[in-house]
């Protein structure tokens, strides 16, 4: 019998919107009060340590699509006495990364309120923390890398140097980071391709990055795999480069078509692969991106690491630098901590609360160092962050003060502050503050975030997982498309595991947008998928990943009964920023984007997240801190 998974959320397959619906606004507020949003925290309730469905975990989303999705919000509110200099909505990475610059700004005695609607801070860069056999094991439950710090502005570069993130930190993670561990970036590490055979899954190892742009060893690996030797044989000439797919076009024909004809297209009609093989080349840009080839141009494709660098002449010629970065193993380095960029978080809180981790002493330790949650909202804190607080309404009252009303644990509550700062996601904000103008509104609801599924899986040893012969492997026809070791570098203190003996933790990737479908804008995609994720029960997640498991591992020795010892799904429904899209999206003018439109400055409210920037990076939460705090302490 299968060992049961404590802390289920069942959500019994009914549409949230069924049940928020038919709720008046007081009956929607006590229901988002249940559960672990009506107790306190205690000394036995630490956020990173609880498995289950996270990410938007029950209780966290209740009052917001009341709000959203049926106009309910309370009619009166408890005013505390509590007024601040600035109240940031949103304890995500742009969120903290506000509160940093303001107090920078105007001064360490500065009063900030941080309110989120999660029972963590972070956002999307969530710690999951496991304990087995007298080990902690970690992994991430959302934003992963670290970018080269040459893609970040100097106000960002100030910022994490104050935390002890700077190029000789970055370095001593890259050489602490094992050169099998691929999913850091180190792309010539070893990274297979798992498919389904007719006697289970079959894993090919080797370096699948390289052999998608002709490496060393690509012919030999293709006919490993499980499909038709006609379709590998296709594979083979179009990863090798062995014509040029568009040598009957112009120079000006082939710029236009790699801009206007989509990937799967081309792969189809120029390349003549079957649309059975397509998810093998498209599960890369489906984890990093959302959408499948349908709504990826050639060459948004081609520059997401997809294969066909070598094969379309002109365009090879172009991006062949970036060609041999990925068959060479020489592009650049993304940096990784043990939790991904939750330590960044972390981090942050850490340098706005300092008693939250007292014998912190930063970067060194940050992997280690548990928090006191119970720190977080002390009176006697300069900066607040207050947990399980769902904003409802943002008002700017005659020019003065802003109003602030949220939800806490069935309680409408309200504050008040000199400035506003919105870190939350954009599509929210028109209903926070319904005096804005139509434009913007529309502006700041034309982006749709990238839904996504993280899940991590603890077994009892690695024994059976080093079969595989890779530390990551693609599973394009499974429900997750890539499975990984989760971090294994030594950093932040932290030792990940030793030997195969050890417990270790498998990180498991989905995109629940749809792949298959050919009509549909990314954006009408994005919404699928997100419906998808809040009606997908904890046990549906946890039935494939226990059947998609032991199918690739069963043959190592591995029982998903007896070798699983928990498992927590980091669901995510409003994910990564949107980025315009070659096939949905215009080319605004500067200044015409919806994103720059939505974004610009209401009175003492203001707006800071990677929405407005229309990135999902971490630098573009960073940049859109500054600029927010840069307008309204100016």
């Amino acid at each position: 019998m299968a060992l049961k998974i404590t802390r289920r959320d069942f959500l019994n397959g009914m549409a949230i919107g069924t049940g928020v619906s038919l709720l008046i606004p007081g009956q929607a507020i006590a229901q988002a009060s249940g559960s672990l949003v009506s107790k306190k925290l205690s000394e036995n309730c630490y956020p990173p340590t609880l498995t289950g469905m996270r990410g938007s975990h029950k209780g966290s989303y209740e009052v917001a699509h009341a709000l959203a999705w049926k106009g309910q919000k309370p009619a009166d509110y408890e005013e505390l006495d509590e007024h601040y200099d600035l109240v940031v909505v949103g304890a995500g990475q742009s969120g903290l990364a506000a509160a940093w610059y303001y107090r920078k700004k105007m001064g360490p005695t500065t009063k900030i309120l941080l309110l989120d609607n999660h029972d963590d801070f972070g956002g999307h860069a969530k710690r999951n923390e496991f304990h087995l056999n007298g080990r902690m094991v970690l992994s991430l439950g959302g934003a992963q890398n670290i970018e080269p710090m040459s893609g970040y502005s100097e106000t960002a570069i100030d910022l994490l140097e104050d935390i002890g993130i700077d190029q000789k930190a970055l370095d001593l993670i890259a050489i602490n980071t094992p050169n099998n561990f691929a999913l850091s970036g180190k792309i010539s590490a070893n990274n297979a391709m798992t498919i389904p055979s007719t006697e289970g899954h079959k894993t090919v190892t080797g370096n699948w990055m390289g052999y998608f742009h002709g490496g060393e060893g690509y012919r030999e690996a293709v006919k490993e795999l499980p499909i038709s030797g006609e379709e590998q044989n296709k594979l083979i000439a179009f990863f090798g480069g062995e014509r040029d797919f568009l040598d009957d076009l112009s120079l000006l024909q082939q710029y236009r078509y790699v801009k206007s004809v989509s990937y799967n297209q081309f792969l189809i009609e120029r390349v003549g692969l079957a649309e059975e093989t397509l998810p093998i080349l498209g599960s890369f840009m489906s984890i990093l991106n959302g959408p499948a080839g349908w709504n990826h141009t050639v060459l948004e494709a081609l520059v997401s690491g997809c294969p066909g660098l070598k094969a379309m002449g002109w365009v090879t010629n172009r991006l062949s630098d970036l060609a041999g970065a990925v068959v060479l193993g020489d592009a650049p380095v993304a940096y990784m901590l043990p939790d991904g960029n939750a330590s960044v978080a972390r981090l942050l809180v850490h340098k706005l609360i300092p008693n939250v981790a007292p014998s912190m002493k930063g970067l060194e330790d940050v992997a280690l160092a548990q928090f006191n949650y119970l720190a977080l909202d002390l009176e006697k804190n300069t900066t607040r962050l207050r947990l399980n607080s769902t904003v409802v309404g943002v008002k700017e009252i005659t020019s003065k003060y802003v109003q602030v009303d949220y939800v806490q644990k069935g309680k409408a509550l309200r504050v008040s502050a000199n400035n506003c700062v919105l870190a939350c996601y954009n599509g929210l904000i028109p209903h926070l503050c319904p005096e804005m103008s139509n434009e913007q509104k529309e502006g700041l609801s034309y982006g749709v975030k990238i839904p996504f599924v993280y899940a991590n899986v603890l077994l009892n040893h690695g024994r059976h997982f080093a079969g595989l012969g890779a530390t990551l492997t693609q599973c394009p026809y499974d429900p997750f498309k890539w499975v990984s070791a989760a971090p294994t570098m030594t950093a932040g203190g932290y030792q990940p595991p030793q030997n195969l003996d050890d417990p270790m933790a498998v990180f498991m990737m989905a995109s629940p947008t749809p792949a298959d479908v050919k009509n549909m804008s990314a954006r009408e995609l994005f919404r699928v998928g997100r419906h998808k994720i809040y009606t997908t029960p904890f046990k549906t997640y946890e039935q494939e990943i226990r059947d998609q498991l032991q199918s690739m591992l069963g043959q190592y020795g591995f029982n998903h009964d007896t070798d699983i010892a928990g498992i927590t799904i980091n669901r995510i429904p409003h994910g990564y920023a949107y980025s315009y899209m070659g096939l949905d999206d215009p080319e605004w003018q500067e200044g015409q984007a919806p994103h720059e439109i939505g974004r610009v400055q209401f009175g003492r409210i203001s707006i800071a997240n990677a929405d407005s920037e229309a990135m999902p990076l971490m630098q573009a939460a960073f940049d859109a801190a500054w600029r927010a705090v840069e307008e309204q302490s100016t």
